[in-house]
């Protein structure tokens, strides 16, 4: 068994992310990138734009562009603050809000797929190592 944890994160992330991205492409006609986006102005609505981008880890031309694919697909809507004419904020539109409806399963199942090879023991140790790199980097 290979044990260099830095490659398998990295090779396993990507896998991962290809999977998911085309099963959110074909069922759901929005990258996964754009559900993550929804589920989280979906949950705080008027985020800013800038909020949005920090908890994606994306930066700021590549958060505008993708804000821009969204609100072009239906999916947000775009507004402002009285006080600073420079904020965006964020609400997700009826489409939207119906996109993060449909995903929730999705993500059920998957989270069910990446489970059941795994004792609830050893799923503690994963979310533990996962949370650690997470928190340590």
């Amino acid at each position: 068994m290979d044990r260099r944890l830095f490659f398998l994160l990295n090779k396993a992330q990507k896998k991962m992310f290809r999977y998911v991205d085309d099963v959110c492409e074909r069922e759901l006609d929005a990258s996964v990138t754009q559900l993550a986006a929804l589920m989280m102005v979906a949950k705080e609505p008027g985020m800013q734009q800038k909020t949005l981008a920090r908890a994606l880890d994306l930066n700021k031309s590549a958060v505008t562009g993708l804000v821009a694919r969204m609100v072009k697909n239906g999916l947000l809507e775009k507004g402002g603050l009285a006080d600073d004419a420079r904020a965006v904020t964020l609400t997700a539109t009826p489409v939207g809000l119906d996109k993060v409806t449909q995903m929730k399963p999705l993500i059920s199942a998957l989270n069910a797929r990446l489970a059941e090879e795994f004792n609830d023991e050893e799923l503690l140790v994963i979310a533990r190592f996962l949370n650690f790199i997470i928190q340590t980097f």
